[in-house]
């Protein structure tokens, strides 16, 4: 086991350089396996979670080799074997084998996945777009039996705009006979990523960062290179940090656009930025002013950047209010800020934060990874020493957390207990 130590309220200065989005990274690497040839994926960031997909493309028999952030997958040899319980539950994203599985065998078996603890994430979505493909669902206890004769096209209408939905079909409808609409699909950018490398393996999908995506399906897919594309959580995540305790921050590898929602209430705060081509320059703020924030699918506010921001609320002078209309448990780790010293009222996705307060240092938890990412902002702005544990939740999504932020000047390490 691990935990992280910080030392509070040092100035953070120098430039801190963006990765690959997780949340592409871990889609990606499942959907190489679907194409016959190799197929080259860079900029994939150095977290856990990408291990955890490497754990199971190494037991479906498929050659992958690496330096640093490039990976080479040829899938010629894959066996198409049942995914573990121990290597599914490891992380959220291990259900994309479903699809990607589905689209070239017409068969998986795989346990129901892992991930955070942020609420109920059922796979229910997934599923009936499936059946409407023509495949035939078996559950025994928590493993998923997935079967099609007959994978066809299918007109899919979700009744909320799931990431992992619009991804799972996306995969599945790519080698099936005929054409897939999926109505009400997710708009994030990582679905474009997604869709591009689909596109450039040999398939024929329009309409990606729409709700409306159209699939024609091929017969078979070949080798393609792809660039995960820049993580604006993990951005977003380093930009609060610098509104926080920025001495000239530079977040470098920014794509804005990703990321206008966020900006806006920065701009509503008074947060002392400045923008040039990929780059964001932040300074601590004398004084900052108390907002509102719902979290909302994409191009909305981020649910994934709405824990950190309630740590920079809680240096707000006034009344602000967060809502998260995602995930039904995202405020677990307002009990560890009030500890702290912050004040806050909050039920499971709601919170009202009074400020500014200063925080102190404590020994805390971290309950997710996006609650990881608040603590480890309240310790940065805390006085004293914080220690973090269950510290594993945010190395699953922050690629070398504790390197580039100590680079920078933060005094923060991890420790083996």
């Amino acid at each position: 086991m691990k935990k992280i130590l910080i030392e509070g309220n040092h100035l953070l200065s120098g430039t801190i350089k963006i990765g690959g989005v997780k949340n592409s990274a871990v889609a990606l690497l499942p959907t190489a396996i679907m194409a016959k040839g190799v197929v080259e994926i860079a900029n994939v960031p150095n977290i856990s979670d990408k291990d955890a997909i490497l754990d199971i493309l190494k037991k479906l028999n498929v050659n992958v080799t690496n330096q640093d952030s490039y990976f080479r997958i040829d899938a010629t040899d894959i066996k198409n074997t049942v995914i573990p319980e121990e290597l599914s539950k490891k992380l959220r994203a291990s259900y994309y084998f479903m699809g990607a599985l589905l689209g070239r065998f017409k068969y998986a078996e795989i346990y129901l996945p892992g991930g955070c603890n942020i609420g109920a994430r059922p796979i229910d979505l997934h599923l009936k777009g499936f059946e409407a493909m023509g495949v035939d669902i078996i559950k025994e206890n928590d493993k998923y039996i997935l079967t099609a004769e007959h994978l066809h096209g299918a007109d899919i209408h979700l009744d909320f705009a799931s990431v992992g939905a619009t991804v799972n079909i996306l995969l599945a409808a790519t080698l099936a006979e005929g054409k897939t609409v999926i109505h009400n699909a997710a708009k994030e950018v990582e679905i474009i990523n997604i869709a591009d490398l689909l596109n450039r393996m040999g398939g024929k999908i329009t309409g990606a960062g729409t709700d409306t995506i159209v699939i024609i399906g091929v017969e078979s897919l070949h080798g393609a290179k792809i660039d995960v594309i820049p993580d604006r959580i993990e951005a977003g995540t380093y930009i609060i940090m610098g509104a926080l305790l920025g001495d000239g921050l530079i977040i470098e590898g920014v794509v804005f656009e990703h990321l206008k929602s966020l900006l806006e209430k920065l701009e509503l705060m008074g947060v002392d930025f400045t923008i040039d081509k990929d780059k964001i320059t932040l300074n601590k703020s004398a004084s900052l002013r108390s907002i509102d924030v719902v979290t909302e699918v994409y191009p909305g506010f981020p649910t994934d950047l709405g824990q950190p921001m309630s740590v920079l609320l809680t240096q707000a002078s006034g009344v602000s209010h967060i809502k998260e209309t995602i995930f039904e448990n995202r405020m677990a780790h307002t009990k560890y800020l009030n500890i702290m010293g912050a004040r806050i009222d909050a039920s499971l996705t709601e919170a009202t934060i009074t400020g500014p307060n200063a925080l102190r240092g404590e020994k805390i938890v971290a309950t997710d990874l996006r609650s990881g990412a608040a603590l480890v902002t309240a310790g940065l702005i805390a006085s004293g020493v914080t220690e973090i544990y269950d510290v594993d939740y945010i190395l699953r999504g922050y690629e070398r957390i504790i390197n580039k932020l100590s680079d920078v000047g933060a005094k923060i390490e991890i420790v083996e207990i």
